[in-house]
C-alpha cells in the first residue's frame, strides 16, 4: 500500500484536474448556447436557398451551369472536411474522421483519387497524417463562423471543378441534433444532388421556369456560389455547436470521474492513516507489556 503523503499528493492532483475540468465545463456551457443560436439562426437560410438551388435544377434555362451538370465518369473528388481545432470534445472528431475514412474506402473501390479542403485543425492533421492531397486550409476558426475565411479555401476546390479537375465535392462535418447526441454527415453538394429534391418539386418539376433578369449567365452564377457558400457556413455553425455541447458533456464526465477517484483515494488513505495508528499502538502495548 502507498504512503500516506503519496496517497496526499494524488487526491491533491486529481483535485486540481477536477478545478480544471469544472470550468472548462462552465466555459462550453456557455459557448454552447451563443453557438447554438448562431447555429439554428442560420438553418432556415441554409434549408430556403436549398429549395432554390433545387428548383433552379429543374428549370428549362438555356444557360446550364456546372454545378448542375452530372458527369459520368468520378475519377476525382474533392471533400470539405470540418473538424474543430481543439481536442477535448469526446468522440466528436473521431466519429466523423472513422465515418470519413469508410466513404473514402468506397470512393477508391469506384477508381477515385481524393482531395481535400481542411476546416479545422484536426481535420487537417488526419489529412495530412494518410497522405491525402490538401488544396487549401483554413484553421483556428474560432467560436464564431466568418465566411470570408471560408471562401477563399473553398473557392479553390470550385475552380477545380469547373476547370474539371474534380469530378464531384462532398461535404463532410457533424451535424448538431440535440445536447446529448451529434450525427456525422457525408453528403454530397456538387454536382447539384437530385436526391434534395422533394416529392413535391418533382410533381410540380415542369412547372419550374424562370425569367431572368439582366441574364441567366449571371443570375445562375452567382445563385449557385452562395448555394454552396450557405452550405459551407451552415456546416460549420453546426460543427461548433456540436462540438461546444460535446466538449461540456465530455468535462462534466471527467470532473464526475475525478470525483469517484477522489473518494477512492480518500478511502485509501483513511486505511493506510489507521494501518499506521494500529501498528504504532501494538509497538506502545508491546513495549508496556515488555516492561
Amino acid at each position: 500500500m502507498a504512503g500516506s503523503k503519496e496517497i496526499r499528493i494524488k487526491i491533491k492532483s486529481v483535485q486540481n484536474t477536477r478545478k480544471i475540468t469544472k470550468a472548462m465545463e462552465m466555459v462550453a456551457a456557455s459557448k454552447m448556447r451563443k453557438a447554438q443560436e448562431r447555429m439554428r439562426a442560420a438553418r432556415p437560410y441554409g434549408e430556403k436557398i436549398r429549395k432554390v438551388a433545387s428548383h433552379l435544377a429543374q428549370a428549362h434555362a438555356e444557360y446550364k451551369h456546372p454545378f448542375l451538370v452530372t458527369r459520368e465518369n468520378i475519377k476525382n473528388v474533392g471533400v470539405v472536411l470540418v473538424t474543430s481545432d481543439k481536442g477535448l470534445c469526446g468522440g466528436l472528431n473521431s466519429n466523423l474522421l472513422r465515418h470519413m475514412v469508410n466513404s473514402m474506402k468506397q470512393w477508391e473501390l469506384e477508381g477515385a483519387k481524393i482531395r481535400a479542403v481542411a476546416l479545422g485543425n484536426k481535420g487537417l492533421g488526419f489529412l495530412n497524417r494518410i497522405s491525402v492531397p490538401v488544396v487549401a486550409h483554413a484553421v483556428q476558426l474560432g467560436d464564431m463562423p466568418h465566411l470570408e475565411r471560408l471562401i477563399g479555401p473553398l473557392k479553390v476546390l470550385l475552380d477545380q471543378y469547373v476547370a474539371g479537375e474534380v469530378d464531384a465535392v462532398y461535404l463532410a462535418y457533424n451535424r448538431f441534433v440535440n445536447t446529448m447526441k451529434q450525427q456525422t454527415v457525408v453528403e454530397r453538394i456538387l454536382p447539384l444532388p437530385q436526391e434534395k429534391i422533394g416529392d413535391e418539386t418533382r410533381q410540380e418539376a415542369a412547372a419550374w421556369d424562370y425569367l431572368y433578369e439582366p441574364d441567366p449567365q449571371s443570375v445562375i452564377d452567382e445563385l449557385l456560389m452562395r448555394y454552396v457558400e450557405a452550405l459551407v457556413y451552415q456546416a460549420v455553425a453546426e460543427n461548433i455547436a456540436s462540438e461546444q455541447s460535446a466538449r461540456m458533456v465530455a468535462m462534466k464526465a471527467a470532473s464526475d470521474n475525478a470525483g469517484t477517484v477522489i473518494s477512492e483515494l480518500q478511502l485509501i488513505y483513511n486505511k493506510s492513516r489507521q494501518a499506521a495508528i494500529t501498528k504504532e499502538l501494538s509497538e506502545i502495548v508491546g513495549g508496556a507489556a515488555a516492561v
